[in-house]
């Protein structure tokens, strides 16, 4: 397991930490597949009762790491991780929760749709550039996107990539709440508390019926994926990712 995805139990809570700072938590395929396994085991664990995702100061996820992405492009071999833990995350059989501060990019942003709770700090920007990158959303955001923020919020967020800060995402009800940065860890992991000590069976059937029914949003899932795969290769993504590249390069 990567040392950028700690795992931790805290009583009945397990917490997923996003740790690689230095990158301002860009998710590698390790990165993936550490975060699905540790779903696996939470979920396949009684004694786990609720999941956390958190990142570091500053930065939840800039997003995918656009060295794989750029990979791809060039012909290299995808592999199945991103997907694995999109399918992992969107059929967890625990209630998932998340606190996010500053930094949250692409599936930085599209992870929280799948979340129960999410807060955030008051600095932190929500942001999708996918179609800036010459791809398409992921993670089934065309679909909680739209149903959770209204097709013209999603269509600005997905569409034309315009940052959603945490008031405002607040306001449109991706998030539960905006804390203090001091504050964020100690709320998120009260309301994960608070979630574990809840009568179990009565909360997986109140949380089943809120989500409605999987498949539909698994099958979006798959097919945002298909054309997410086709757009790697496009001309369009690789200039984008290039361009990307030198731009950070002479940053």
């Amino acid at each position: 397991m990567t040392d950028h995805i700690l795992v931790e139990r805290r009583d009945a809570v397990q917490i997923i930490r996003l740790n690689r700072p230095e990158k301002k938590n860009a998710i590698t395929r390790a990165m993936y597949a550490a975060m699905t396994a540790a779903l696996a085991e939470g979920d396949g664990d009684d004694a786990v009762r609720c999941h956390v995702f958190l990142g570091v100061p500053g930065a939840f996820s800039a997003g995918n790491d656009l060295a794989d992405f750029l990979a791809v492009a060039q012909g290299g071999e995808g592999g199945t991780e991103v997907f694995d833990f999109l399918f992992a995350l969107a059929t967890s059989g625990k209630p998932v929760v998340s606190g996010a501060d500053g930094i949250a990019v692409g599936i930085g942003t599209t992870l929280h749709l799948h979340c129960d709770l999410t807060f955030a700090t008051p600095r932190t920007e929500f942001r999708t550039p996918f179609v800036d990158l010459g791809l398409v959303p992921e993670a089934g955001s065309s679909l909680l996107a739209p149903a959770i923020l209204g097709h013209q919020q999603a269509f600005a967020l997905l569409a034309l990539g315009e940052s959603l800060p945490a008031e405002r995402a607040k306001a449109a009800g991706l998030i539960h709440e905006v804390v203090g940065e001091e504050e964020l860890e100690k709320a998120i992991l009260a309301a994960a508390e608070a979630i574990a000590r809840k009568p179990p069976e009565a909360l997986r059937i109140t949380r089943d019926l809120l989500r409605g029914p999987r498949e539909p949003l698994l099958a979006r899932i798959r097919e945002e994926a298909d054309h997410f795969c086709a757009r790697l290769t496009s001309a369009e993504a690789r200039a984008a990712f290039v361009a990307f590249l030198e731009k950070k390069k002479a940053g």
